[in-house]
């Protein structure tokens, strides 16, 4: 696949109403038309269509097949990718499972590999146990899930999982906004990538507030872009020239350590 050079990210930073998957259909419905045409890809935040609930079998089985059929038609209306997460039951289990969606029909998903005990989330969800790599317009794109951020050999990029972006999707609370600040800046250091996270706003139900700090994070760690406390649109723009001039002329990763994860 040809490359391109400049990819067009817009980064969906909003408020969730708590448990209305209608409500938050229509609200993200609303962001995405007004966003200009030209766009690469749009993300969402973790658990767009419901807040981070841990009540998940109050939805009904048919969610996973709804909200795909809304994030296809937001893709092929605006022409981009777009992704974020949402709850799906799969054979009895319930998954916090992020998913991409193209404008053509493809679909990828990456099922959160570490769920959140602090919230109880290992007693309504079943974790995943599988990466996910995505190809898309030559670049190569690694996502996860808000609290799979604190766990560095997970998200390692080596020779068998290579990237370019990292993606993270998360409602990640301000009480520990500084951990996000630093644990975003860290990931993209460490692999020499580009990271985007993208995270919501505003309280949920149960009255936990979230700042946001949506940010995009260059592969030499500069901060190029993050916003607290507001909900926001912001179209971004990433250089893979710049990516791997950087990576030429000071490569690290040649002298990484070497592991496997079982």
């Amino acid at each position: 696949m040809n490359k391109k050079n400049e990819l067009s990210i817009a980064l969906i930073q909003t408020s969730l109403v708590w448990e209305d998957f209608t409500a938050n259909i229509q609200h993200i419905h609303e962001q995405i038309i007004s966003l200009p045409k030209e766009i690469d890809l749009i993300v969402l935040p973790e658990m767009f269509t419901t807040g981070f609930t841990m009540r998940p079998e109050i939805f009904k089985d048919t969610i996973e097949n709804d909200t795909h059929e809304h994030l296809l038609k937001w893709a092929q209306l605006t022409g981009a990718a777009i992704c974020g997460s949402h709850l799906v039951k799969f054979n009895r289990h319930y998954f916090n499972r992020f998913v991409w969606v193209e404008p053509n029909g493809n679909k990828y998903f990456y099922d959160k590999a570490h769920l959140f005990r602090m919230g109880e989330e290992q007693l309504h969800y079943q974790k995943g146990n599988k990466r996910l790599i995505i190809d898309y317009k030559g670049w190569k794109i690694a996502p996860f899930i808000c609290y799979d951020l604190r766990f560095p050999v997970w998200i390692r990029k080596t020779k068998e999982f290579d990237y370019d972006l990292l993606l993270f999707v998360a409602n990640w609370p301000e009480k520990r906004n500084a951990h996000w600040k630093a644990l975003t800046l860290a990931r993209a250091i460490e692999n020499q990538a580009y990271v985007i996270a993208v995270n919501r706003v505003g309280k949920d139900g149960n009255d936990i507030y979230h700042s946001g700090d949506s940010c995009l994070i260059s592969p030499l760690g500069e901060v190029l872009y993050t916003l607290e406390h507001e909900a926001a649109n912001k179209i971004l723009s990433i250089s893979f020239n710049t990516l791997e001039k950087y990576k030429e002329s000071f490569p690290v990763g040649l002298d990484a350590d070497k592991f496997e994860i079982s």
